[in-house]
């Protein structure tokens, strides 16, 4: 079996994003007989040591920040890769060690930097689509999550499409699974609703991308007309996940009529998820671009009626499953209505969803990573010059 050293030392601390996908794939490939060695930052070595079943290994204490991580896996990192000598390297998050000529797998998540710049920020984008160029380059496979995310990438940078590997992700359902009421009322708590409030919910970190202010501006358009039909009601809008850089949300919230109430409860730890998704009316995801879309399957998977949009990914990802809609706040607030008030649709969605979650595996993920470890120790090509981008 191919020997793999993982670098995990990009998984933030909150666990979301690239902290998912690794969490999951590592001990999805351990369960393969594959057991990676691990890189990964001093707070994380004994909860990788579980999920692996090796030993990790620990970056300097100093790599725990984003700017001195990526300055030493330049500097640092090319050195443990020698010592540990695997087979391959896997590099995770988009960049890699330019000064190794180890065999090289690079995971791209999607592709964004080329195709929507002006949701990053000015230093980020030119960073990781410099990143990605390089990865495309030198490395023997990149995967990508989604066909769409590959698709993309062809189209913005003119790669030879071999050079890729689609490795959907998966969905744990022992986790994320219909909740009980207990899981319900726990969830609740914890964000802070009233044991039968009714909501709609949205997961993912609060940034551009995600399209959030467009969600409340169509929930506040709900609140108005319920408010002008009714003389009263109330609209609970739950938006979980990381703070981004969206610096347009206080705005939206503020602009928001009294009957609609936005709670913010920060990012939750993943045993509040379940309860959360499957105990929302709806689950919202009207993001702009996704090159997979891990909330709308996890939310799928919790028996949750989702409303998302047919950006990137999201469609390969939903299929029939989930409720479509255009991303501005009008589209959003027409369709999101027509689910508020259709129990049926929303039981049927649901039920549709769960269905077709059940087809995402870690496991079938991990087999294709393996896939493309064994291509790329197999690979006779040289790490450089062979392919240009």
């Amino acid at each position: 079996m191919v020997g793999v050293l993982l670098d995990a030392t990009a998984v933030p601390h909150d666990r979301g994003g690239v902290g998912r996908y690794v969490d999951e794939l590592v001990p999805a490939l351990a369960a393969m007989g594959v057991k990676p060695r691990v890189v990964c930052r001093r707070g994380d070595v004994a909860h990788y040591a579980e999920l692996s079943g090796t030993e990790p290994i620990a970056a300097p204490k100093f790599a725990d920040s984003p700017a001195q991580r990526l300055m030493w896996e330049q500097l640092g990192l090319p050195a443990l890769v020698r010592q540990a000598s695997p087979d391959v390297f896997h590099s995770p998050h988009y960049t890699r060690p330019i000064r190794s000529h180890l065999p090289s797998v690079v995971t791209l998540h999607d592709a964004t930097f080329f195709t929507d710049p002006g949701l990053h920020s000015r230093a980020k984008g030119p960073f990781f689509r410099a990143a990605t160029k390089h990865s495309l380059r030198h490395a023997q496979v990149c995967l990508v999550p989604s066909q769409a995310t590959a698709d993309e990438l062809v189209a913005a940078v003119g790669v030879d499409p071999s050079r890729m590997l689609v490795a959907h992700h998966g969905v744990d359902t022992q986790i994320f699974r219909p909740p009980t009421a207990e899981q319900v009322r726990q969830s609740r708590a914890v964000i802070g609703l009233a044991p039968e409030e009714e909501y709609v919910a949205f997961l993912g970190t609060l940034e551009p991308r995600k399209n959030v202010s467009a969600l409340i501006a169509a929930c506040a358009q709900l609140a108005a007309d319920a408010s002008a039909a009714k003389g009263g009601g109330q609209l609970t809008l739950v938006l979980a996940g990381a703070k981004g850089w969206d610096d347009t949300l206080d705005e939206a919230i503020a602009a928001a009529p009294a009957g609609l109430r936005v709670v913010r409860p920060g990012y939750l730890p993943v045993e509040n998820l379940a309860g959360l998704l499957g105990g929302a009316q709806v689950v919202c995801y009207p993001s702009l671009m996704e090159g997979f879309g891990l909330p709308v399957l996890e939310a799928m998977a919790c028996g949750a009626p989702v409303l998302t949009t047919r950006r990137g990914a999201l469609p390969e990802v939903g299929g029939q499953a989930v409720q479509y809609t255009e991303p501005d706040a009008r589209s959003i607030a027409q369709t999101l209505a027509d689910l508020l008030t259709n129990p049926g649709r929303r039981d049927e969605l649901g039920q549709a969803a769960k269905k077709r979650a059940a087809d995402f595996t870690w496991a079938a993920s991990a087999q294709r990573h393996v896939e493309a470890y064994e291509r790329a120790a197999s690979s006779t090509l040289a790490s450089h010059g062979r392919h240009s981008v």
